[in-house]
């Protein structure tokens, strides 16, 4: 009799069992949708020599290779890891971590988004929890990466501070904003903070520099969209270090671990028992743990 196959494990391996017999699609590790040229041509020829010759590339920027059969599963790993090519994963489990070109490229950008998604997945990839767990870095508001759609969505922003001493008087800032913190009253600008949500077009649109900004992060938590659809919210006011940034993000996940039912997501867990203590945990880390 042929031994049976483990599905499930393969699965937390991310290979998803197809309608064929036999056969599944392999999902692949794309940190932050980047993939060298050589990771990509790898993964070319693995697809024309175990799949039929194609790939699939997911809302989340991922790539997933079908019709590999579970007999070549373990040579198509090899043969992807010694091209660079990591496999991703399925399940209860925190998943490869998705972002936008960030400062490094988008003019817009704010933070270095694809930094930051390596150092998160570095951290947390892979981690097994009650249910899956999603991450998404996205470099400015524009949001292009829908942050507020993930269990935990950064979203790049920059506190800013006006140097009048600089300013032409020149308006460009006050068309640029689009929430109307902006006025200009006798020849010098003026902020209304309540209305600034740190998008930095401000300091991106001035000609002569009159708007300092400084990065930071601008964090929300118990996003989903799928079945059901909610967005995520922020808890803590923009984050300017990776070190705050890190203890918040590891606050959200052990309270999730350690607060969900098996097979709830985040939003489910903050639904049943509310905000107010996640909110507690996260503006306790924020603060420094102390």
């Amino acid at each position: 009799m042929a031994e049976a196959i483990d599905y499930k494990a393969l699965k937390a391996g991310g290979f998803m069992k197809q309608v064929q017999k036999g056969y599944g699609s392999l999902r692949l590790q794309v940190i932050g949708g980047n993939l060298d040229a050589k990771a990509i041509k790898t993964v070319a020829e693995v697809a024309e020599k175990y799949g039929h010759g194609y790939v699939h590339m997911t809302s989340r920027q991922g790539i997933e290779i079908p019709f590999i059969h579970v007999n070549d599963l373990q040579k198509v790993k090899d043969e992807l890891k010694e091209g660079g090519v990591g496999t991703g994963v399925c399940g209860p489990r925190v998943r490869t971590i998705t972002a936008c070109q960030g400062s490094e490229i988008c003019p817009s950008g704010c933070i270095d988004t694809y930094t930051l998604a390596k150092e998160l997945d570095a951290r947390y990839f892979g981690r097994e929890l009650p249910h899956k767990f999603k991450f998404g870095v996205t470099g400015c508001q524009n949001n292009c990466l829908k942050a507020e759609e993930n269990d935990v969505g950064i979203k790049g922003g920059m506190t800013v501070e006006y140097k009048e001493d600089a300013c032409i008087s020149c308006g460009v800032c006050v068309k640029a904003c689009r929430e109307k913190a902006l006025t200009m009253t006798d020849g010098k600008v003026e902020i209304d903070r309540t209305k600034c949500n740190n998008c930095a077009r401000c300091v991106k649109s001035c000609p002569t520099d009159a708007w300092e900004g400084t990065p930071g992060y601008i964090v929300s938590f118990g996003g989903t969209f799928g079945n059901k659809i909610y967005k995520a919210e922020e808890l803590v006011p923009i984050i300017r270090d990776k070190e705050t940034l890190f203890r918040v993000t590891d606050a959200a996940i052990e309270y999730f671990e350690a607060n969900a039912n098996p097979s709830e997501r985040f939003r489910a867990t903050l639904q049943r028992l509310g905000d107010e203590g996640l909110r507690e945990v996260v503006n306790k880390a924020y603060e420094g743990g102390n």
